[in-house]
């Protein structure tokens, strides 16, 4: 597991007994691009990608709550590398159109990482429509914790023009204790067979978020990678909160990790 990033003094925030490591996948999302001088480089869903593209704001959060440090997996989970992490996020997995060879989620690493969860861990699986993401291998893991990203989009947005087609309420909803109103942009509806719970709606009836209790550990689900910095730099109208939603969901993944030391 690669340490990306120096963390934010917990000492400072009186939360030295509560900080946590927040750990990104790099493994079944590891999408590539060549930089100016011809290089190959890792980018999309990363701490360190400070573009349109990266976590680098979602990471800052997590710091300025209270997170002790942010890591990267590069490699498929195991029982060793997961001990070290408190909250794991898993995002996009690859299919072949971003990837000649991507590293597919199986039956033997999700039973691990649900063994994981069940002893305690918090997981955030992020996924997106089934155009830019393979969901078929994703849902082996999903089932676990009783649902699945369905094969269709939900929050369709064409265009600028059109923000409020991606628009959804928060109000109300335990988690977003600040955020009112969200910008989420043609995400995978999630259908819950068992133990999942709703917990974002649409309009016409479909879960775009839900949660799940399992074992000693909890899992947050969402139909869209979300958070990224497109979402979450002030780009959007303000009648979006995206940025205090971001604060919210961290504050929930961080307590719920805390809750179970």
């Amino acid at each position: 597991m690669k340490k990306v990033c120096i963390a934010l003094s917990a000492l400072s925030m009186g939360l030295t007994a509560y900080a946590q490591t927040v750990t990104v996948d790099n493994y079944y999302n590891k999408e590539t691009r060549k930089t100016k001088d011809g290089k190959t480089e890792d980018f999309h869903y990363l701490w360190t990608d400070r573009e349109m593209s990266g976590f680098s704001i979602l990471g800052e959060t997590f710091l300025k709550n209270g997170a002790k440090a942010l890591t990267t997996l590069t490699e498929a989970p195991t029982m060793q590398n997961l001990k070290k992490t408190d909250v794991y996020i898993i995002v996009d997995p690859d299919h072949l159109g971003d990837s000649p060879s991507p590293n597919y989620m199986d039956e033997k690493s999700a039973q691990l990482i649900a063994n994981w969860v069940k002893a305690g861990g918090v997981l955030l699986l992020m996924g997106n429509d089934e155009a830019n993401a393979d969901l078929k291998h994703f849902n082996i893991l999903a089932a676990k914790f009783g649902f699945t990203f369905n094969s269709d989009i939900i929050l369709a947005v064409k265009n600028d023009e059109h923000f409020d087609d991606g628009g959804i309420s928060t109000a109300g909803v335990g988690l977003f204790k600040t955020s009112k109103n969200i910008f989420i942009k043609n995400a995978a509806s999630i259908a819950i067979q068992h133990t999942a719970v709703p917990l974002l709606t649409t309009k016409d009836g479909k879960n775009a978020m839900v949660t799940a209790k399992y074992g000693k550990g909890a899992v947050l689900a969402v139909g869209d990678p979300w958070l990224y910095n497109e979402y979450t730099n002030g780009r959007l109208p303000v009648r979006f909160e995206n940025d205090k939603a971001a604060v919210d969901v961290v504050q929930w993944l961080l307590e719920k990790a805390r809750k179970t030391k």
